[in-house]
């Protein structure tokens, strides 16, 4: 038995709780078949956080947070908080806990399993094989720079103010990420940009080009400016590997290439702090859906994207890359037998419930581990 790991597990709102609850399964499973060990703690973020204590998040649970091995979380929000000050409205919880662990680093595959490709909204040939991984700067640029505001003018109209900011330090270390990350993928990346009409994107190419000159010259580098990288992501999506980019364009390239694969409830994400000294980084990891209060409690939410996060966590935080392949083989022979839940569901296919797929994917898991994977 290895060292058991510590691992937070925040449900939240909404479908949260029961893409969880399938999660569990799969790490029971590892407890159970190959003796890897966790130490599972469970509680409350969000809305259900707000219910009964009256904050989206406790310092209690922050403390719990820096001190485990990795973080699940699964969604929060919901119209039954749209009422409530902007400071206790459920994200606020998130937005607390990347900045407290100091999560600057978010990283969003956007994979097509060959069973899902006719999914996309793109030609099936255009996506068929899609692998690609946009690293997303998060605790910087224009969501935080100074000043911001709204202020009043002496003609009586109003002005909005953001201003986006970086600096040589926050780049690099994104950089690093990016450059260490396709060192094991396919050697490429594409660092993004708008240096033509920014000086914070002139900084940007810059610095990035000057780290790849010192310590990453056995990577591709290319440099490509945000508004053509959009484009091209939906003309010809397969020259990329590893994008790496600001955190405003981040958020959008990285919806833009969330829809090629079909659904966001196949996508998971993970957000990586800076190493220790011992090499460990602060993390957490989410499905990038969220929380669906349309559909939560019907059994309809697709547990995939949750599912795939703990792979992410498995393969980032816990050393356990293997084991993390072995959840994307049971999760890719699932939807190959064509099991589905709604947001997925094609003709001919087999439509199940949240528990259903959460079941198949451990039963895959059996079958696997009986062929010696």
């Amino acid at each position: 038995m290895v060292n058991n790991r510590k691992v937070l597990m925040l449900p939240g709102d909404g479908i949260g709780p029961e893409v969880m609850d399938q999660t569990k399964k799969v790490i029971d499973w590892f407890d159970k078949k190959l003796e890897v060990g966790f130490d599972l703690e469970e509680d409350l973020i969000g809305g259900a956080s707000y219910d009964v204590h009256n904050v989206p998040v406790t310092e209690k649970v922050m403390e719990k947070a820096i001190n485990s091995d990795g973080v699940l979380f699964g969604a929060v929000g919901g119209p039954d908080y749209d009422n409530l000050d902007f400071s206790d409205k459920p994200e606020r919880a998130l937005l607390k806990l990347r900045k407290e662990l100091g999560l600057f680093a978010n990283l969003r595959p956007a994979i097509v399993f060959d069973a899902l490709a006719d999914a996309s909204s793109l030609k099936k040939d255009i996506v068929t094989g899609l692998d690609i991984m946009i690293i997303r700067e998060l605790t910087g640029g224009i969501y935080f720079g100074e000043p911001r505001g709204i202020r009043n003018l002496s003609n009586g109209k109003r002005e909005g103010i953001n201003t986006e900011v970086y600096n040589t330090d926050e780049i690099i270390r994104l950089g690093e990420v990016a450059f260490e990350l396709a060192s094991i993928r396919r050697k490429l990346v594409h660092s993004v940009e708008k240096s033509n009409v920014m000086e914070s994107g002139l900084l940007w190419r810059e610095e990035i080009q000057k780290l790849y000159d010192e310590k990453y010259q056995g990577i591709n580098l290319e440099h490509m400016y945000a508004d053509n990288c959009a484009m091209q992501l939906v003309r010809d999506p397969h020259q990329f590997d590893v994008i790496v980019t600001t955190n405003l364009f981040g958020d959008l390239l990285s919806d833009i290439s969330a829809q090629l694969t079909g659904s966001l409830g196949m996508l998971p994400s993970a957000s990586l702090g800076e190493k220790s000294d011992e090499g460990y980084r602060k993390s957490l990891y989410e499905p990038v859906h969220g929380s669906a209060p349309d559909i939560s409690g019907q059994g309809k939410a697709n547990p995939i994207a949750m599912i795939l996060s703990f792979s992410m966590m498995l393969r980032y935080s816990l050393e356990r890359a293997n084991d993390a392949v072995l959840i994307e083989k049971a999760v890719e022979m699932v939807l190959k037998n064509g099991f589905r839940t709604a947001d997925i569901m094609q003709n001919g296919k087999t439509l199940v419930s949240t528990e259903q797929m959460g079941l198949e994917i451990c039963k895959n898991l059996d079958k696997l581990e009986s062929e010696g994977y």
